[in-house]
């Protein structure tokens, strides 16, 4: 943390708004300016941004060393990200540095690392109502929500969800259609916490809903480390009393 507050780096492949002009119209400077923007609006995190087109994906040693919690959005250009960057995150989130998985990130290298499994789920895009549950209201990253939010237009994500048993489920989504979803999960990992979330296809204003805002505050603050930053290694040790060594 610099001067008492949060460093945060959020993450964008930043394809999808490049290349299609009606993406271009709901985010015109990128998915990551957005989440990055109700970040700055909560006025407690240093927020800085990067990109796949990056040198390094903009996630050099430096950057990750100086960041206390990283958001990550991925969609089309999973199978682009360096298996040496991926490497470097799932490292730092060893070391105790937060990770929050927003959307389509539920198939990026990086939280499929971190869960060990497939992380596959169904899904369906007809711009439907999302009604989110508040399954754990006295969760940091439910403070300040209702017994429920809703989102007019979404993609739908529905189970199965192959991730492994969440620590806590946080919010469960309806849909229009029927379908439900774990959308709001957790982990430990290490010294790190994760954070999914499903709400967030590029194809409508989510991010700009102040529900969803407000999750997004609270779950930066929530994954934000809770000691000191060090190397995770494991050492050989001498004993602490007194005894023969067998192994000779």
């Amino acid at each position: 943390m610099n001067n008492g507050k949060i460093n945060v780096t959020v993450w964008n492949e930043y394809w999808h708004e490049q290349s299609e002009e009606r993406i271009r119209k709901v985010y015109p400077e990128g998915i990551h300016a957005a989440v990055a923007a109700a970040l700055n609006e909560a006025g407690n995190f240093n927020v800085t941004t990067a990109t796949l087109d990056m040198p390094e994906h903009g996630l050099t040693q430096e950057v990750l060393d100086n960041t206390d919690v990283l958001f990550w959005w991925g969609h089309c250009k999973h199978g682009d990200v360096s298996d040496e960057i991926v490497d470097r995150v799932q490292k730092r989130v060893i070391e105790g540095m937060g990770l929050i998985c927003l959307h389509s990130a539920h198939f990026s290298k990086i939280f499929k690392r971190m869960m060990a499994t497939d992380c596959s789920l169904k899904w369906r895009e007809w711009a439907e109502k999302e009604r989110v549950w508040v399954i754990e209201p006295g969760h940091p990253i439910a403070q300040g929500l209702g017994e429920y939010f809703e989102i007019e237009q979404c993609e739908m994500y529905g189970e199965h969800f192959d991730i492994p048993t969440p620590d806590k489920v946080v919010f469960i989504s309806w849909y229009e259609g029927g379908e439900v979803f774990r959308s709001g999960v957790t982990y430990e990992r290490g010294r790190g916490r994760i954070f999914y979330f499903s709400p967030g296809h590029e194809s409508f204003p989510i991010y700009y809903n102040e529900n969803v805002k407000k999750v997004l505050v609270n779950a930066a603050n929530w994954a934000a480390p809770r000691t000191q930053l060090r190397e995770h290694i494991c050492p050989c040790v001498e004993p602490l009393e007194p005894i023969e060594n067998k192994a000779k």
